[in-house]
C-alpha cells in the first residue's frame, strides 16, 4: 500500500535516467538503503554500463571490499580538500607512502575513511582528557521546568528556521487581510453600512482561521518528534504541551497585531485605543483556540492528508453555524443551533467584535428618530445588549482554548503513547522474525 521501498525507489530513479542513454551520469549515493548483495549487483551493473562508454560519477560514503574493487578511479575528500584523485590501485600505495598502510584483513574503503575523517578528532581529544577522572557529575533527571524551557527554545528555533510554515503564513495573513480590507474599505458609519461591516468581520475571522490550516505540517512534525521522544521517555505530554504553548504565543501575537491593525484601519472601525486593543485580544484568542483545534486533530490522525481534510470540514461546518449566513436564533435547533453554533469559536469571536463596535452607538433614522447600535445590528447578527457581553465572549474563547489543550493532553497521553507501544511491538516482532 505504501509503494516501493527506499532501495527499490533508488534503483528505479537510476533506471529512469538510463532510458535516455546519457553519456555521463552523476549519482548521489547509489547504494543508499541497499543491502550488501543488492549493492554489489547494482555496482556490477553500473560497471558493465561504464564499459559501454558511459561515464559514471557518484558519491559514496562506505563500500564493501568487492564494491571497492570495481572502481576505476577514486577521489577522496576531507573538509572540502582533495586528498587523493587517481587510479584506485595507486591509492593504496599513496597511503602506504604517507605512513598509513592498509592492514591485510581490512577493507581499503574503511581504512581510507578512518585515515581522512577528522570529524571526531575533537571528541576523541575530549575523551582522552576525561580519562583522568569524571568531570561531569550527574544531577539526576532534569526538572519539568528545565525541560519545558528547552522545548520552548527548540520550538522557537524551528519557527525561525521553517520560513514556509511560519513566516510564509505571516505573509499570507497580511495579503489576505489587505484583500479583505480593500474590498470592504470606504464603508462609512451610516446605518446602511452595518450589514457590510458584519460581512467584513465574518469574512476576516472565518478566512484567517481557515488559513491557519497551513500550519498543519509544522504541527505534525512536532507531534512526531514528541512521539519519538516519548518512546525513549525523554519527554511527557504535559511538558510537550507547555513547550508548544509558550513557543506559539509570540507567533500568534505577531499575526494578531499585524493583521488586526491592517484590517481595523482599512475598514474604518470606531476610533478608540481600548476598542482597538479589544479587537487585537479577541483575534488573538480566536487564533489561540484555532491553534488548539489544529493540534488536537493533528495529534488524533498523525497524517497530513486526514488532518487537513478533517480541519477543512470542521471549519466549514463552524462557518455555517456561526450565525452570519442565518441568524443564530433562526437556525434549526437540532444539530445547527444545538450544539454546533455553541461549539463554533467563530460565533463568540464575531459576536464579541460586533459588540465592541456597535454597543453604545446610535444611528439617525430620518431627522428626529435614532436607534441604538444593538437595534441596528439585531436583524443582521444576534448579539447581547449587556455591556459585559463582549468580555464574556472573550472568556468563552479562553475556556475553549484551555479545553482544546486538555483534549490534546489526553490524545498525546493515551493515543500517541498507544501508537508508540504498538510500533515497539511491531519492531520487536520484525527483529525476531
Amino acid at each position: 500500500m505504501k509503494g516501493l521501498a527506499r532501495g527499490e525507489r533508488r534503483r528505479v530513479s537510476i533506471a529512469r535516467e538510463l532510458v535516455m542513454r546519457p553519456r555521463i551520469l552523476f549519482i548521489d549515493e547509489p547504494l543508499y538503503h541497499l543491502d550488501s548483495v543488492s549493492a554489489l549487483l547494482m555496482m556490477v551493473t553500473l560497471k558493465k554500463l561504464a564499459s559501454t562508454g558511459c561515464t559514471l560519477i557518484f558519491t559514496i560514503y562506505q563500500s564493501s571490499t568487492e564494491v571497492f574493487g570495481l572502481f576505476d578511479r577514486i577521489c577522496l575528500l576531507s573538509n572540502g580538500n582533495t586528498l587523493f584523485f587517481g587510479e584506485t590501485l595507486a591509492c593504496l600505495q599513496h597511503f602506504s607512502n604517507a605512513g598509513f598502510p592498509c592492514p591485510i584483513m581490512q577493507s581499503p574503503s574503511d581504512h581510507f575513511l578512518r585515515a581522512i575523517n577528522t570529524d571526531f578528532d575533537r571528541i576523541i581529544a575530549m575523551c582522552k582528557n576525561w580519562q583522568g577522572g569524571p568531570l561531569l557529575k550527574s544531577k539526576g533527571k532534569a526538572s519539568n521546568a528545565t525541560r519545558i524551557a528547552v522545548l520552548t527554545w527548540r520550538s522557537l528555533l524551528i519557527m525561525s528556521r521553517e520560513w514556509k510554515y511560519y513566516w510564509l503564513r505571516l505573509i499570507l495573513y497580511m495579503i489576505l487581510t489587505l484583500c479583505i480590507g480593500t474590498v470592504f474599505s470606504g464603508l462609512g458609519h451610516s446605518l446602511s453600512s452595518v450589514v457590510k461591516r458584519v460581512a467584513a468581520i465574518f469574512v476576516f475571522v472565518s478566512f484567517t482561521s481557515l488559513l491557519s490550516i497551513a500550519g498543519v505540517p509544522a504541527l505534525l512534525k512536532e507531534v512526531k518528534i514528541y512521539a519519538s521522544e516519548e518512546s525513549n521517555q525523554h519527554s511527557g505530554a504535559l511538558v510537550f504541551l507547555f513547550g508548544q504553548l509558550l513557543s506559539s504565543i509570540p507567533f500568534l501575537f505577531l499575526v494578531s497585531i499585524s493583521s488586526s491593525l491592517v484590517f481595523y484601519f482599512l475598514i474604518g472601525l470606531r476610533d478608540g485605543f481600548s476598542l482597538l486593543m479589544y479587537f487585537v485580544l479577541n483575534f488573538f484568542m480566536c487564533l489561540f483556540v484555532n491553534e488548539g483545534l489544529l493540534l488536537a486533530v493533528t495529534s488524533l490522525w498523525q497524517n497530513i492528508f486526514w488532518s487537513i481534510l478533517t480541519l477543512v470540514t470542521i471549519h466549514v461546518v463552524m462557518m455555517l453555524s456561526a450565525g452570519y449566513l442565518r441568524i443564530r436564533n433562526e437556525l434549526p435547533r437540532p444539530m445547527w443551533k444545538y450544539p454546533l453554533s455553541y461549539i463554533a469559536f467563530h460565533t463568540y469571536s464575531i459576536q464579541g467584535l460586533l459588540e465592541n463596535e456597535y454597543l453604545g452607538t446610535n444611528f439617525a433614522v430620518g431627522q428626529v428618530r435614532t436607534i441604538s447600535g444593538f437595534q441596528a445590528l439585531h436583524s443582521a447578527y444576534d448579539i447581547s445588549q449587556s455591556s459585559n457581553s463582549k468580555w464574556e465572549n472573550l472568556l468563552v474563547l479562553f475556556l475553549m482554548a484551555i479545553g482544546y489543550r486538555i483534549l490534546v493532553f489526553v490524545l498525546l497521553h493515551f493515543h500517541v503513547r498507544k501508537n508508540v507501544s504498538l510500533h515497539r511491538i511491531w519492531q520487536c516482532r520484525k527483529s525476531t522474525t
